[in-house]
């Protein structure tokens, strides 16, 4: 029998590896359009990211190496364009040579995949615009952002790939904004209140998500310089496409097979319309396990297990398809997301009478370093109890939470034959009543009339409108609210009369949920508890009460410190990079200046912007309006490093090296890369173009100023009596003397106003650098830095030196000195010798993962 299996990556094949391994005597050809098969193309965006260092990585299998391990004839760079199944052929065109060859065939499988849209978006052919689907997309991708300095990236889509690429890219230091046209990223894929604090949790991460945005047009000359979208123009250096897939499947519209918007319909044989044709992958339309409608599931996953069950299929094996569930998984900065089954939506439309339930739970034992929380949305079937969906995040292994709901779905088990479902158990792995059946028992709670809930998204429907909310956890945590202690309620609670609309509400839904059970017993008939609590909800009560000095200080962490003349505004920090914003982040600084502060702006002396007169209740919003319309963020206090500042010694007359530029870069590596670095104090570096010293860069812990040595050609001086270079030094280090110049090398600042000013031309040359102050402070105790011996020359030296202080400092410091203080008792020799290794750099793992300086010094 001779099977020809059109396409070469994962459902061709493991379509014909498992032929071959089935029946060696079949006779398998595979052709492929590309030369590269059998290739990782999930994998992609982690190679864009570097945790995939090598291109060989990402490929699993080479043509020669597959052929020779499977026995298949594999033939690459040919494109199948035309099927005849009378004569049972397939005609395909070599891609170099043009030549056409017809392939027989007994049976034919179409695993050709599916390609990225590409959205109808003027200017998608200028440099610097990228899709994902094949290895050499991620590697141009990545020698375009190391090799053109790329600073600003936007990720059209924000499905799996798209928000892959954008946390990768992020990874690389570019700033990120992802824009989706859907009104919510991971559309048809994550129910949308679990998007939404997704979205936030993003934004909170420093990437920018635009929902209900399309672009419109890319700008720029040959290479992009922004994209023009329905919400306005968004500045960037490189652009990914990524709104989704389309089947490889245009050459086969008149081959008589069905198809369905260009997927192609198969049984559960994996079988088409047409005798002996066959088709699995991303090409293929297959059904959906639990309702057996329609389902078109483009995964790597799905994609192999179709081709090995029709690998058997083929070999008169008596099996069948079941169908997917849409199983998925998403890493994204610090929070991982996993979906199965059907969503809530889906299930009502597929005519199940349903009941869903959102729980926190522990991830692991809650004592164990690491130790997070699950939030998961269960959706089962009220009438039969099986489970028909779950979705779930939490920066642990999300995955496991989903794959026991793939297999309770798949044997259609019930709530109940889960909930004493014997799982391994130790504290670095689980708790002791496993997650999952941790939410089985919260559902069936709710199921049983044990515990009356609302679900996360009829509160923000508003069913909670008209309760009184009450506050149920450990330690008072809603602003205005009233707070009961559960272990002190032995009875009636005073101020609360039993007919009353309670709301309980805690931090994860447990305690919330004990105190309704009491409540209960005492009589109490409308209480409702918030299902997943604080840790998923956003819950605000209006009131006049005094802020407490907790509060105060958690915001003061976001950039917000108190205004003196008020009890509960704020005065909340804008961190502008450098000192530098463009037309349009100022607009919408003024404009949220207007609509959540007072209408006022100031400028602090570190070059931020503050909005003046922010309530208390505005400061989440505001947030949210800057990162959403500008992708800026607040903060700027804290023991950590701060926000850098530059004059602005790219364009001063006096400026001897590019301010902007090595301050943004320092901005992107230190103030945004070691964002959660816990220092001793405060850090603050400041970056000067020349010794004039405007912003004081000797008064600030680490201090850069840009140098111009004079390279002196002593043998043109003539000891002109009135010497022009000598003329030109403003410290006077120069002088003529038994008719020669010479230069004071101490105490010459390298302010190159000599240079060029010889007519004789004995001050043409010189060389541009960098000098380096640490430990300077300003403030109440004011120190001036201490310069390190050696001139810098190149940026990269600048800021390793930079690195190796911030290390210095975080591992040798004491908890709430300044890096002055660390260095008089450590002493600048010793100080300015690790600075000039890189042994620092080599314990820079070890030194970050140590749990230290957990309250640093800074009071701002």
């Amino acid at each position: 029998m001779k099977v020809l299996i059109i396409g070469g990556v994962a459902a061709g094949t493991k379509t014909a590896a498992k032929l071959k391994r089935a029946d060696r005597s079949i006779e398998v050809t595979l052709i492929a359009k590309d030369k590269d098969i059998s290739y990782a193309g999930c994998g992609l965006p982690y190679y864009v990211g570097g945790l995939i260092p090598d291109k060989s990585g990402l490929i699993v299998n080479t043509p020669q190496k597959y052929a020779a391990m499977t026995g298949v004839n594999v033939i690459t760079g040919m494109e199948a364009f035309k099927v005849d199944n009378k004569a049972k052929t397939v005609a395909a065109k070599n891609v170099d040579t043009g030549e056409i060859i017809a392939y027989p065939y007994d049976k034919l499988v179409i695993a050709v995949g599916a390609s990225p849209v590409v959205p109808p978006i003027k200017g998608i052919d200028k440099q610097g615009v990228f899709k994902l689907r094949v290895p050499d997309d991620a590697v141009s991708m990545r020698d375009y952002l190391q090799n053109n300095a790329v600073k600003k990236a936007v990720v059209v889509g924000g499905g799996f790939i798209g928000l892959e690429a954008a946390e990768n890219l992020q990874a690389q230091g570019v700033d990120v904004t992802v824009i989706d046209f859907a009104d919510q990223i991971m559309p048809n894929v994550i129910d949308p209140e679990i998007a939404a604090f997704v979205q936030k949790h993003l934004q909170k991460q420093g990437i920018r998500v635009m929902t209900g945005v399309a672009g419109q047009e890319i700008l720029g000359e040959a290479s992009v310089r922004a994209i023009k979208t329905t919400a306005g123009e968004n500045s960037a250096d490189l652009i990914v496409l990524s709104v989704g897939v389309r089947p490889n499947t245009a050459f086969l519209q008149d081959t008589g097979i069905e198809m369905f918007k260009g997927t192609i319909l198969v049984d559960g044989k994996l079988q088409t319309n047409l005798p002996d044709i066959y088709s699995v992958g991303d090409c293929a339309m297959v059904t959906n396990r639990l309702t057996h409608a329609r389902q078109w599931s483009p995964m790597g996953s799905s994609a192999n297990l179709e081709g090995r069950l029709l690998g058997q299929i083929l070999t008169d094996t008596h099996k069948e398809y079941p169908g997917v569930l849409g199983t998925g998984i998403v890493k994204l900065p610090n929070i991982n997301c996993a979906r199965t089954g059907l969503g809530e939506k889906q299930a009502r439309e597929a005519g199940y009478d349903i009941e869903t339930v959102m729980a926190t739970v522990d991830d692991k034992a809650h004592y164990y370093p690491g130790a997070d929380a699950f939030i998961t949305k269960l959706i089962v079937d009220k009438k039969t109890h099986k489970i028909l969906g779950l979705q779930v995040i939490g920066q642990g292994a999300v995955d496991k939470m989903a794959d026991i709901a793939v297999a309770a779905i798949s044997l259609g088990a019930t709530l109940e034959q889960c909930e004493c479902m014997d799982f391994c158990y130790a504290p670095p792995f689980s708790t002791a009543i496993h997650p999952f059946v941790q939410t089985v028992h919260i559902m069936l709670n709710k199921l049983n009339g044990y515990m009356n809930s609302i679900t996360p998204a009829q509160y923000l429907a508003g069913k909670a409108d008209g309760y009184r909310i009450i506050d149920a956890s450990l330690t008072p945590s809603i602003r205005g609210a009233m707070y009961v202690d559960l272990a002190k309620v032995n009875g009636p609670i005073a101020g609360l009369n039993k007919d009353d609309k309670l709301l309980l509400v805690c931090a994860k839904g447990k305690r919330s949920y004990f105190l309704q059970n009491r409540l209960k017993y005492f009589g109490y008939t409308n209480t409702l508890t918030l299902e997943a609590g604080l840790a998923f909800n956003d819950v605000k009560v209006k009131t006049t009460a005094k802020l407490t000095p907790e509060e105060i200080k958690a915001v003061k962490a976001l950039g917000f410190l108190q205004d003196k003349r008020t009890s509960d505004k704020f005065n909340g920090r804008v961190i502008t990079r450098n000192g530098k914003i463009t037309a349009e982040e100022s607009r919408v600084i003024a404009e949220a200046a207007e609509k959540f502060g007072s209408g006022e702006i100031t400028m602090t002396t570190r070059l931020t912007v503050e909005i003046q007169g922010v309530p208390y209740e505005n400061i989440e919003p505001l947030r949210e309006y800057l990162m959403q319309h500008a992708g800026l963020e607040t903060g700027g206090t804290g023991s950590k490093v701060r926000p850098v500042v530059s004059c602005k010694g790219t364009t001063c007359q006096y400026g001897l090296i590019d301010t902007f530029a090595l301050s943004e870069e320092i901005h992107r590596r230190f103030y945004k890369g070691y964002r959660d670095v816990k220092l001793p104090h405060k850090f603050k570096i400041a970056v000067g173009g020349c010794p004039n010293n405007c912003v004081k860069p000797n008064l600030n812990d680490i201090g850069i100023i840009g140098q111009r040595i004079p390279q002196i050609d002593y043998a043109k001086c003539r000891g002109c009596k009135i010497c022009l270079a000598e003329k030109s030094c403003p410290v006077k280090t120069l002088q003529v003397i038994d008719g020669k110049i010479n230069i004071d090398e101490v105490n010459c600042n390298h302010c190159g106003l000599c240079v060029n000013k010889c007519p004789f031309h004995c001050f043409d040359t010189s060389t541009d650098g960098f000098r380096i102050y640490i430990g300077g402070r300003w403030g109440k105790r004011v120190k001036e830095g201490q310069p390190l011996h050696k001139i810098f020359t190149t940026k990269e030296e600048v800021l390793n030196v930079v690195e190796k202080a911030i290390l210095l400092f975080r591992e040798q410091g004491l908890t709430g000195e300044r890096f002055s203080d660390t260095i008089a008792r450590l002493g600048f020799v010793n100080v300015e010798a690790q600075l000039l290794a890189d042994d620092l750099l080599a314990r820079k793992q070890e030194n970050l993962a140590a749990q230290k300086h957990l309250v640093g010094g800074a009071t701002c």
